[in-house]
């Protein structure tokens, strides 16, 4: 991800690094940490984070991924990162950016999914927690404010999926390259 922010992927063997990726595929389109592992959602979005920056999305199979991503929401809205796992707040990122790169965002219950990000908010704090009732802490809060940003909340900045920063900065850096560069 830094070497593509900063025009620097010549550094390194893409093909190689796509193809270890891909290694790493499972049968349910998921992905692990390593060839044969659980697919997990955290580990999915950086695959195909890893696959979208390389411009390698047309490798993934995208609707059993999908299908997969949209399986953990759970009855509360709320999402998990693997089968029979409580929801957790973070996975609206994890998911939802994953869900977004392959443009399937639309599966999933959005309406449910932003009841869950907002009871897991403290009204005092305004922070967020990895659910409802429990302690807010600076993690679960960016994931849930960029989880809201992916689900169209117009109040917070465009967030992009890829990167997980405001779409204007990543439009700022492909102007001005150079604002980067050491």
């Amino acid at each position: 991800m830094t070497l593509s922010l900063i025009q620097r992927l010549d550094a390194i063997n893409v093909t190689k690094a796509v193809d270890f990726v891909l290694t790493c595929m499972n049968f349910d389109g998921g992905f692990g940490s390593r060839p044969g592992s659980e697919s997990h959602a955290g580990l999915i979005y950086c695959c195909v984070g890893t696959l979208s920056i390389c411009k390698r999305m047309d490798a993934l199979h995208a609707d059993e991924l999908a299908w997969w991503l949209c399986e953990r929401q759970l009855p509360s809205g709320g999402l998990n990162g693997r089968p029979e796992k409580l929801p957790d707040l973070c996975y609206s990122w994890w998911v939802m950016s994953s869900l977004s790169m392959l443009n399937r965002i639309h599966w999933v219950d959005k309406n449910n999914l932003e009841q869950f990000i907002l009871a897991s908010q403290d009204a005092e704090t305004g922070g967020f927690s990895d659910r409802p009732g429990n302690i807010t802490d600076p993690f679960h809060t960016l994931f849930g404010l960029a989880g809201l940003s992916l689900l169209g909340n117009t109040s917070i900045k465009r967030v992009n999926p890829t990167y997980c920063m405001p779409q204007e900065t990543i439009d700022r850096l492909k102007l001005e390259p150079q604002i980067l560069h050491i």
